[in-house]
């Protein structure tokens, strides 16, 4: 009797017709003739209702449901989650689905109704975009089932206590794969790159067809086979990327409802698996007070499993980073020439001239590239029509912030510092086709 009192809920419906008959009673007052007639309408009220309580709760387990997710999240992409309902009912069940889902999300008001048919199974699909890595714990999902005559309804629970991981954005790892495959990536932006020289490793000698480079014919070749044969050249392998993250307070700024951190942590996960797929050995670093969370750069196959759990653990400790421990980590533990990606943000010219004795010491022996954000807010201010003299004020201010952005490009090209100015959304792309477009001129 305890549990049927724990499991047993009055619908909206039943107060609705109990708020009618009370009606009737008062009508009553002013017209007796309705007094009996309330009487009757109260009694067959009660007993559909208990009709309804006996046709919820004589079956034995009449219905079950389950919660399907990812075996862990992907960060900053929506994930799908899928409830699968199955109705033993011999009568067609309305059901109102409350999933109890992690806090993280904030979502107050998650409430589903379905009809589901006798003996007969539903699935209802729902997405979660989670913007912190972490564990997400689930709670119970209830299902409160009600008869055709919604007068009572059933609360079942399952799923108690289902704990999830999130990790760095698996997700775009399938979205950008064929990527690692191919120099040609127009469709994306990236524009064909003349090769400079020939830094390429031999791979073979064949035969000329139209369109070769001449300069590539093996004259020996050609005497012995008596028909021009060329050299044929593949990128070099096997060069070491490593992708520095800066783990400071700079990069604690949020966008989108991920932080900048997050965003260089998933297009840290996606750049190392082209990179894997190119055949060079990838790395990371991450850095703020002192250099820690280092995978040193190879090329195996645990490498991207490796990387993907020292990912999980990264988390901005908000100090000031340092950039002179990671010029003096680099300079004594990296001694072979590296492509070193750096994940860092600097809003003012005067915040990087502070860190540029340490970065040009860097690049005097590694090819540094500077990945840092444009300020998306700041670009809405810029384009948006000023109406009064403040509004004029913060557009000024707001343009000057960009255009300190465009002279940290410059005054890093004086250098031979690359750089890749950003929007944090196109973060993960644009990285891709600087290490590519590294690759095709055979800089490195």
């Amino acid at each position: 009797m305890k549990q049927l009192f724990k499991q047993l809920y009055l619908t909206n419906f039943f107060f609705y017709c109990l708020i009618g008959i009370i009606g009737c009673f008062v009508l009553s007052y002013f017209f007796p003739m309705f007094y009996n007639a309330s009487w009757y309408i109260f009694y067959v009220l009660m007993i559909f209702t208990i009709i309804d309580i006996l046709m919820l709760f004589t079956a034995k387990s009449p219905m079950e449901g389950v919660r399907e997710t990812p075996e862990k999240l992907s960060n900053g992409d929506e994930n799908e989650i899928i409830i699968r309902i199955k109705n033993k009912y011999t009568f067609p069940v309305y059901a109102r689905i409350i999933d109890e889902i992690p806090f993280q999300f904030q979502v107050r008001n998650f409430n589903v109704f379905r009809r589901i048919a006798a003996q007969s199974k539903d699935v209802y699909k729902y997405f979660l975009r989670p913007t912190e890595r972490g564990e997400y714990f689930f709670g119970s999902l209830n299902i409160f089932a009600s008869t055709p005559l919604r007068l009572v309804s059933k609360r079942f629970s399952f799923a108690n206590s289902q704990s999830v991981p999130t990790y760095p954005s698996y997700v775009q790892l399938r979205k950008y794969d064929l990527m690692a495959f191919s120099n040609s990536l127009s469709q994306y932006g990236l524009k064909k790159i003349r090769r400079i020289g020939h830094t390429m490793e031999f791979e073979q000698i064949k035969e000329y067809v139209q369109g070769d480079d001449l300069r590539t014919i093996n004259w020996k070749a050609t005497a012995k086979r008596d028909q021009l044969m060329v050299n044929q050249f593949q990128d070099e392998k096997s060069q070491n990327v490593y992708m520095i993250i800066d783990k400071g307070r700079v990069m604690k700024m949020p966008f989108s409802g991920l932080s900048l951190l997050d965003y260089a942590i998933n297009a840290t996960l996606v750049l190392s698996n082209v990179i894997l797929k190119k055949h060079d050995k990838a790395g990371t670093i991450a850095f703020s007070k002192k250099v820690e969370n280092r995978v040193v750069a190879e090329k195996r196959q645990s490498q991207m499993q490796l990387i993907l759990e020292n990912l999980y653990n990264i988390n901005t400790d908000f100090y000031e980073s340092d950039f002179s421990r990671l010029y003096v980590d680099i300079k004594n533990k990296i001694n072979q020439r590296s492509l070193l990606i750096l994940y860092t943000n600097f809003e003012t010219l005067d915040g990087l001239h502070r860190q540029l004795p340490y970065l040009k010491g860097i690049a005097k022996n590694h090819l540094l590239v500077i990945v840092f954000f444009n300020n998306t807010e700041l670009n809405e201010l810029i384009h948006k029509k000023a109406n009064n003299v403040q509004e004029i004020y913060d557009k000024v201010i707001a343009e000057k912030f960009a255009f300190e952005k465009r002279l940290i490009v410059n005054e890093l090209r004086k250098y031979g510092i690359y750089s890749v100015l950003t929007q944090p959304e196109n973060l993960t792309l644009d990285v891709i086709n600087k290490y590519l477009e590294i690759k095709a001129r055979g800089i490195l």
